[in-house]
């Protein structure tokens, strides 16, 4: 028997030259008049990347210096993570589906209000060309010696937030088992995994694992950061309401779940206790991964654990909605169901943008919502299990080329920041060129 793991990661700079040849293919059409497609800049999203933190580049102003320099317009920097290329290259199952999707990256619109996509700047090929290679999946092994697939980095928040549809399925040719990861909790990765990466490509996982940890359940149980670590199994037992939840919503997707309670040096066994209690009384299996302290060895019992649910367990992976439903009712169901709001709120900017959705005939697309990862609802301030709130929607991005819209909501960071003290201040070289403070 033979398992493979998929993780994130790849050439995160093929990305950006893409990404940043489109956006230098979308300013030289906006300023050369006789092959300009009459781009009205006012209406391009497209953004620049960086695999950086540098929160002074998230808005900014581009083509100054005179008219040999472009046309001055506001725009800004995305993190690399969060651009549509590596949600694109993360669906895309060949070279032919990657220049499609590709060609269908919404600009913006003429001046005469016609839109605009990549493949109007005929992009798609030099942009494919330059992920030849990024879009292989990356065979790499563990420090056990188990083969690990890592490729792709698609955020979470704004994003898929899993691996590639190629990793997956090369994993799935090769081996028994394939445990794949989805970035954050079951109300962000796993329900954009199942309904919209699982559909795309035609996957039906087996089982599910949701990985809980002590600390994270006392933080939702009501204890502040500056305490998680002291001892309070009665927080980790209030805390479970949000371990209830996500539970709740693996059901919904007619999928078995398992709980890996992912177990630090502080835990004490009350606190375990209270973990596996609430799994006890809901029916679901659960078992403590030791992998902290013990490496792979200390998951076997979870491994063990989650092969025999997956092979006995009956799982028919059901998504949550139609395609084909409209991106209210779609955003509705999901807010709803998996975060439990009792009402969705659109801001003018957001109804304008399902009118422009509308527009372009793209209701059909899934939706990929942005969401705060702290919290259930779009408020990273109320924890636990939270009810009776509404989420406000402020607008609603357009990634036809990755094939879905993505609805934000909250303070969503494209370009994160540096923190008031930059882990870069411990960081050194000495003359042996050993570095330190990485750690």
């Amino acid at each position: 028997m033979e398992d493979i793991n998929l993780h994130f990661t790849g050439d995160f700079s093929a990305i950006e030259k893409a990404n940043n040849l489109l956006a230098a293919l979308i300013d030289n059409n906006i300023q050369s008049k006789p092959a300009s497609l009459g781009i009205d800049p006012r209406t391009v999203h497209w953004k620049r990347v960086m695999d950086m933190n540098d929160r002074a580049l998230r808005r900014i102003i581009i083509g100054l210096g005179g008219t040999a320099s472009g046309i001055p317009r506001e725009t800004g920097f995305d993190i690399t993570a969060a651009s549509e290329i590596m949600a694109i290259l993360c669906l895309s199952e060949n070279f032919h589906d990657l220049k499609e999707r590709i060609g269908n990256i919404f600009i913006g619109f003429t001046l005469d209000k016609k839109p605009v996509f990549a493949r109007d700047l005929n992009a798609q090929g030099a942009m494919a060309a330059l992920l030849k290679d990024a879009i292989k999946p990356n065979l790499v092994q563990t420090l056990e010696g188990n083969p690990a697939i890592i490729h792709g980095g698609p955020f979470a928040n704004i994003a898929q937030g899993t691996n590639s549809v190629l990793a997956t399925k090369m994993g799935l040719s090769l081996s028994d088992y394939v445990v794949t990861e989805a970035g954050f909790g079951f109300d962000l990765g796993a329900e954009k995994f199942l309904d919209i990466k699982c559909v795309s490509a035609g996957l039906q996982p087996q089982a599910a694992v949701l990985v809980a940890t002590v600390r994270a359940l006392k933080y939702h149980g009501g204890v502040p950061l500056a305490d998680i670590q002291k001892p309070d199994a009665e927080a980790v037992a209030r805390g479970t309401e949000n371990l209830e939840k996500h539970l709740e919503n693996m059901l919904k997707f007619n999928i078995c779940p398992v709980v890996a309670i992912n177990h630090f040096a502080d835990d004490t066994e009350e606190e375990i206790q209270a973990i596996t209690d609430k799994c006890r009384a809901m029916g679901v299996k659960c078992a403590v991964a030791r992998v902290h302290a013990h490496g792979g060895q200390g998951a076997e019992e979870l491994a063990t654990l989650v092969s025999q649910v997956a092979e006995a367990c009956q799982s028919d992976m059901t998504p949550l909605y139609d395609w084909n439903w409209s991106i209210e009712k779609k955003i509705e169901t999901i807010a709803t169901q998996i975060y439990g709001a009792s009402a969705i709120d659109y801001t003018q900017q957001a109804r304008a943008d399902l009118k422009k959705i509308q527009d372009l005939g793209l209701e059909h697309l899934p939706v990929c919502i942005a969401k705060t990862q702290k919290s259930l609802s779009d408020n990273p301030q109320l924890l636990g299990r939270p009810a009776n709130f509404i989420v406000t929607v402020r607008e609603i991005e357009i990634a036809a080329g990755a094939g879905f819209v993505v609805p934000i909501t909250g303070n969503i960071m494209r370009m994160p920041g540096l923190p008031a003290k930059p882990a870069a201040e411990n960081i050194d070289i000495n003359e042996e060129g050993k570095i330190t403070g990485l750690f």
